[in-house]
Order: structure tokens, then sequence, then C-alpha cells
């Protein structure tokens, strides 16, 4: 919808996807935490701010929250240290930033933030630390006792896990329930434009030096046309390239809607794993899921709405083309 010139500013964020949520408890719990940066984010959308700087405010939200694997409430990896991706993405000048592996910092996605006005504007860790110093950000421990606790049990048994739990429950989670994933922000502001932002701990016990989706357009991607975040699995989404995958297909004239589904059905010859949050420039918003539950939330203009009782079958679903 386009009033005076202005667009009807759109948000989808998500906090990870995996296996069943604990009860209807833990339902709610995440639901609370998810409407909570939706109403803040969409409150500064309608304020006039930019989809870029509306990313970045809602990834730092999702980074404070130690529900989340990201920012405090990073999962540790196999030596015991905590080590965080981000990626941010302005669909209007086509730019990517990023920064992966990074240390002793609240948030990575404001790094990112920083270098997309870089000409290096992807750095890993020892740039990244150098980074942190030249801009005099405090030194911060992202370490959550749940956290700590998760990974000494995990030592205790060898690393049986393939991956630490991605939501943070009031007690340690089994292998079974075990949720891969990121925070990830999607959002199209009243100028029409369109950005993305994806920020993880990485998936948790994993070799150190791996690095994630999140920092790579694989995992976030936007341009005038669509955006996206990914999250899940982070190899299975290298392997599809599938952020930029589904905005390339928007951009060359699909649907968002199709582009997403056939992006899925191919994926799905695979055996991926992996969840997905997008718009596009009509206002579209999309979603979608292999995993069996997506943690997601939206605002469509009109309300808020959320992914968190949806099938636990493989999914694509969508609102609307921006009227």
């Amino acid at each position: 919808m386009v009033l005076d010139g202005r667009v009807q500013p759109k948000l989808i964020i998500h906090g990870g996807a995996g296996s069943s949520l604990k009860g209807k408890g833990g339902v709610e719990v995440v639901r609370h935490s998810l409407f909570k940066v939706v109403e803040e984010v969409y409150a500064f959308l309608l304020s006039g701010a930019s989809a870029l700087d509306a990313v970045v405010r809602g990834c730092e939200l999702l980074e404070d929250d130690p529900r989340f694997n990201a920012g405090t409430g990073s999962v540790l990896q196999s030596d015991g240290q905590i080590r965080m991706s981000a990626a941010l993405m302005d669909g209007d000048r086509r730019r990517f930033s990023g920064v992966i592996n990074v240390s002793r910092v609240q948030h990575p996605i404001d790094l990112a933030q920083t270098l997309q006005n870089s000409p290096d504007r992807v750095l890993s860790d020892y740039g990244a630390a150098e980074l942190l110093r030249e801009l005099q950000i405090p030194s911060y421990d992202a370490l959550t006792d749940l956290r700590l606790q998760e990974w000494i049990q995990e030592r205790q048994e060898n690393f049986v896990k393939t991956m630490a739990g991605v939501v943070a429950e009031q007690e340690l989670v089994e292998p079974s329930n075990a949720r891969r994933g990121t925070i990830g922000v999607v959002a199209l502001d009243e100028q029409g434009r369109l950005a993305a932002g994806t920020s993880t701990g990485g998936k948790g016990f994993e070799r150190i030096g791996r690095v994630s989706d999140s920092a790579m357009p694989a995992g976030n991607y936007a341009t005038a046309h669509a955006a996206v975040s990914c999250t899940g699995i982070g190899e299975d989404i290298i392997d599809e390239c599938l952020a930029g995958r589904i905005v390339v297909r928007v951009t060359d004239g699909l649907p968002l809607l199709v582009a997403m589904k056939r992006s899925f059905s191919e994926a799905q010859e695979h055996q991926r794993d992996f969840g997905v949050i997008a718009i596009d420039a009509t206002g579209a918003i999309a979603w979608g899921k292999t995993s069996e539950v997506l943690l997601a939330a939206y605002h469509d203009g009109q309300q808020i709405g959320d992914t968190l009782e949806m099938s636990e079958e493989p999914i694509v679903q969508g609102l609307g083309d921006g009227g």
C-alpha cells in the first residue's frame, strides 16, 4: 500500500529454527520475546527510520536476549570460547558487510553496520578485533550460565551433540530438542527500501575456525526487489546459496512466494534443514521451513503474527502483495 508517496512498512524477524519447543510455556515465552522486538522495531519504522537502521536495531534487541543464539547467550565452540558472526545488507545500495568469528562484543551487527561504508566490508576475527579497538567499543562478555553449563555437560559426554540448543531453556535441552540457527531481521521502510541482517553464535561445539552462513550472501542477502535472512544448518544453507538464490529469482521477476517454493523444492531433494524469512518490494512477506519449527514473528502493517505453531511439515507461507 502506498499513501502520500510513502510505502506501508513491513517487518519480519526470526530467532532460529529446529525441533519442537518444549510445551506451551516455551511457545508463549518465545512469542513474548519476539513480539516485544517486533513492536519496538515497527514503531521505529513508522517514525521514519530506514530499513537498514531498523534491521540493525532489531538485531541488537535480539542479540541482547539471552534466549537466542546471538550476542548475549551465544553458544560455546569446542574450546569453550564464544565466536560470533553477523552480516548486514542494504538492498537499496546492494551493499553487503559482515564480521566472522568475532569475540568480546555486545552487538556484532554494529560492526557490520560500521563496515557498510568501508572499502573492506567483511572482516574475520583478527580484523574485527582491530576494528573494535579502533572504534573504542568496550569489551563485553556474552557468556551466560546456561550456555556454560550446556558446554560443560557436553564436554563430560565428549560432545555427543552435533550442535548446541539455539533457544536457552530454564533447563538444559536434550539432543533430540536441539534447535539450530541465528537471529535475523528483514524490513521494508516507508521509502520502499529493503534490508536484511543476520547474527549468530554458531552451532556450538564446532571445530575452531568454522564459518557459518550468517556472514555470507548465502544466509543474508538483499536487493531493491527482495530481502532474505536464513536460519538452520549453516552448511545446508551455504550448499544451496539459499538467500542469494531466492533474491535473484525475485529480482529476475518471480513472485516472492513462487521463488521461495521453487528454492525449497530444490533444497528438499538434498534433505536440507533450515528456515527462511523474506520481504519483497511490493510488501509481500514470506517465510518457510524444512525444520519442525521456525521461531519467527512479523508485522504486516495491520497486526502482529508469528510462525511458532505452524505444521511440523516442510512448508512455505506468505502474506499479500503489499496492496
